[in-house]
């Protein structure tokens, strides 16, 4: 990959300049466009970095580059497609029932104050 003009420099993987952090990878299959954008405010990269890795963990880009690091043979992918189906099918039905009211809905996450002042006072000791 060619360097970017500007005052930048590499960094995990991507050119990392002063307003923008660019990581230009193949997207995952189902994806549009070739690029992912992530803004750098006040010069905390390390937070852009954060925001990047979020988004390409989302985007599936992670476990693409780790399925692709040794050779997977034709049996094995079909195995695993197979697999994905079958999750993916138990998911949309596990959904559609919760909708028509023949699972009960999943319980709501409560926000990290609530979690504290459910289990009570913190203990000093």
């Amino acid at each position: 990959m060619p360097r970017p003009p500007g005052r930048i420099y590499w960094k995990y993987g991507v050119w990392v300049g002063q307003s923008r952090i660019t990581a230009v990878a193949p997207r995952a299959a189902g994806s549009s466009g070739d690029e992912l954008r992530v803004d750098v405010r006040n010069n905390d990269v390390d937070q852009a970095l954060r925001a990047l890795k979020r988004k390409l963990q989302r985007e599936g880009l992670l476990r693409e580059l780790k399925r692709r690091r040794a050779y997977e043979k034709p049996s094995e992918r079909r195995i695993r497609e197979r697999g994905d189906a079958i999750r993916r099918a138990r998911k949309l039905a596990r959904k559609q029932a919760q909708r028509e009211g023949l699972l009960p809905a999943p319980k709501k996450k409560l926000p990290p104050v609530a979690r504290h002042e459910r289990n009570g006072p913190a203990r000093s000791g």
